[in-house]
């Protein structure tokens, strides 16, 4: 195998990845009207179902981040990846409701330290000019991941039983897991490179809760992650209700966004890095595309106003894409900081924070939408990328290396 090609295998694995994870947890979504028919499950189970799944993802998002900060991506990777895939596996034979709750908690478990896990990955195999770029493959992967998942998913259940559309993925990503640990890491040159003294050191945890830039990174995420959750969850309802669309339309039409936003992650980071080889600073690169993505988001609020479908899910899109270009810059701009000492850490905090958001605003926009409509929403949707983009630009000055002194280093 040769060296050259080596990161972008591994940049490939954690495309696929990604993808996988969004993949197995939209299965329960596509096949939960053939389950609850069989265990005459009711609404609000699966409510708490979802929320099971949710909880844990939060938790893992920060301790997941942390462990693998602490263990290194290539074992961290692949114990997340080992257990949502088994716990993705359980489903198919899952008999009753409390199993299936279990099963899902442990689901969001492994889903968790997902991302953290990519983001530190890039860090250790790319540098600063091609880190966005790399960023935004892995990330674009979860996109792919949700693109394709209905089809798929259906055409699974529909051939082989509900059962075995959590069963196949499951037996992919123990595949991916087998394999990745082959991979051979000792070859990368990037990260030999970029040893610190103390090896897998990690900065203190009280350190980075207390350091203004991750403040603020957690932050971000807290204010915008329920503008991806509404999109994820409510958009379907917005179009059938407020729209008239048709359910099965639906499917035809709620993967366009999600294609725009795999797509904008890549080119996001692509853009990022060419600035940087064009003598932006790394500073003055990720701020720029992240502003031009805080930019495009003020088209939210006409999605309430325009008057055809399409004109509808294309403003949507814009959203979705102008959300790929902000992501892969974040996650990338969090790595260029905090590096393989506190990347996954600072990550897997602000997931949290934009986790546990989403499961106080759920609610909230419920009883907007209920009480009055989604105007407000999408209102918004289109003030708070801007209003990140300038708590971005106030509080963290300047994107560079954070200096981590040899008395703060943790073995």
């Amino acid at each position: 195998m040769k060296k050259n090609f080596l990161p972008w295998i591994v940049l490939a694995f954690l495309f696929v990845a990604t993808g996988l994870s969004f993949l197995d947890r939209q299965v329960l979504s596509m096949t939960i009207i053939k389950i609850q028919t069989e265990f005459k499950f009711s609404d609000v189970e699966y409510g708490f179902v979802n929320t099971a799944f949710l909880i844990s993802y939060a938790l893992m998002f920060t301790v997941g981040g942390r462990l693998i900060d602490t263990w290194g991506s290539k074992i961290g990777l692949a114990v997340a990846v080992g257990i949502w895939s088994l716990a993705c596996g359980l489903h198919g034979a899952m008999t009753g409701f409390y199993q299936l709750v279990a099963f899902r908690f442990l689901l969001g478990m492994g889903e968790g330290a997902c991302f953290p896990g990519a983001a530190k990955t890039v860090y250790e195999w790319f540098d600063e000019k091609k880190r966005g770029l790399a960023n935004g493959i892995a990330i674009g992967g979860a996109a792919m991941g949700a693109v394709i998942a209905p089809p798929l998913i259906i055409l699974i259940s529909s051939h082989f039983g509900w059962r075995w559309s959590f069963i196949i993925p499951a037996v992919a990503g123990i595949v991916w897991v087998i394999i990745w640990l082959y991979i051979p890491w000792g070859e990368n040159s990037h990260a030999k490179k970029n040893q610190s003294i103390v090896k897998q050191s990690v900065i203190p945890f009280l350190t980075i809760l207390k350091n203004r830039a991750a403040f603020t990174f957690i932050l971000i995420r807290f204010l915008l992650d329920p503008v991806i959750y509404f999109i994820m969850f409510w958009v379907p309802k917005y179009l059938n209700t407020e729209r008239n669309v048709s359910f099965e339309q639906i499917g035809n039409l709620f993967w366009i966004p999600f294609l725009a936003l795999g797509i904008s992650n890549i080119i996001g980071g692509w853009f990022s890095d060419i600035l940087v080889k064009n003598n932006f600073s790394v500073n003055r690169a990720r701020k720029t595309v992240m502003g031009i993505a805080a930019l495009l988001t003020v088209v939210a609020p006409f999605i309430a106003t325009v008057s055809t479908v399409e004109m509808a899910v294309a403003l949507m899109a814009v959203i979705m894409f102008a959300h790929g270009f902000w992501i892969t810059n974040y996650i990338t701009a969090i790595s260029d900081i905090f590096g393989k000492n506190g990347t996954s850490t600072v990550v897997g905090l602000s997931g949290t924070a934009g986790a546990i958001s989403g499961l106080i605003i759920n609610p909230l926009i419920g009883l907007i939408v209920q009480n009055y409509s989604y105007t407000p929403i999408w209102i918004a949707s289109g003030i708070l990328y801007p209003l990140a983009f300038i708590l971005l630009v106030v509080f963290i000055r300047k994107i560079e290396p954070f200096k981590l002194s040899q008395k703060q280093i943790l073995n």
